[in-house]
């Protein structure tokens, strides 16, 4: 699950682009005179592409792109992220090698680095993908700064850093206001360390921020578990109905049930 965050964080935060109208970014791909403006419109426009799903025109407009400046950095982040979505394994290992070379011709290139991350935590390289995150998460003025720190602390996590993961997440939490992973983390750790009250307040802001969206099994157990520890009854029936209805064969469920059969502690 956490590599599947990690990688849905990635593709929105490679997919970014200063360019929003589609007129202007294929008049712009079509001038001759500059190449590099050229270049950019055309991976502006692949990542469109990738946002709709478009993998074969995206290709195409990177391969243009690429063929035009070779050694431009976000043309190369892009193919990158392009290579891995299309998901086989030629590709993955081709996705390494254009991640590489865009951080390397710019080597302080957040955004590479973070997506670079993701490869390299869906390749359960969690150890690699921490340093990425952290170079990443470092860049003051980056704009999606607070999904590197995220995805830090989702892989602190993973590696066993509670001290690092609940820093990480601290830190996008400042970045991003609005950050549900941030909160939905930090709840979770405060509940370990018996900070009830806090994990109650963060949980509570994650579900204002969460609105209609349904709610994960995972985030329905949290629940539970805080409504437990704060003698909330009322709350804990609520949302273990929920979670009966909603998932009844998650690992969630039967853990509650077992709870319940055995009247052992709650974790």
């Amino acid at each position: 699950m956490v590599s599947a965050l990690l990688l849905s964080i990635a593709v929105l935060t490679g997919c970014q682009s200063t360019v929003s109208e589609p007129g202007s970014m294929m008049k712009a791909a079509q001038s001759p005179p500059n190449p590099e403006a050229a270049a950019r419109a055309r991976t502006a426009m692949a990542a469109e592409y990738i946002k709709s799903g478009d993998l074969d025109a995206a290709q195409r407009s990177l391969a243009i792109a690429l063929k035009t400046e070779p050694r431009l950095p976000e043309a190369n982040n892009m193919m990158g992220v392009l290579l891995q979505q299309e998901g086989s394994e030629p590709n993955q290992i081709k996705a390494e090698e254009y991640f590489k070379k865009a951080i390397a011709l710019k080597d302080d290139f957040a955004q590479a680095r973070n997506n670079y991350g993701v490869f390299l935590s869906s390749r359960k390289r969690y150890a690699e993908a921490y340093t990425q995150f952290e170079l990443a998460g470092s860049q003051l003025g980056y704009t999606e700064r607070y999904a590197a720190l995220e995805n830090l602390g989702l892989t602190a996590e993973v590696l066993g850093k509670p001290a690092e993961a609940q820093q990480a997440f601290t830190q996008a939490l400042q970045a991003n206001r609005n950050s549900l992973v941030a909160r939905f983390e930090l709840a979770q750790i405060f509940l370990g360390q018996n900070r009830v009250q806090a994990a109650r307040s963060l949980y509570d802001e994650y579900l204002q921020l969460l609105g209609g969206q349904p709610q994960s099994a995972r985030s329905l157990w949290l629940g539970m578990r805080i409504a437990h520890q704060t003698q909330d009854m009322g709350r804990l029936q609520s949302l273990a109905e929920r979670l009966q209805l909603s998932y009844p064969n998650s690992p969630e469920y039967q853990h509650y049930n077992e709870l319940l059969k055995t009247g052992a502690a709650w974790d």
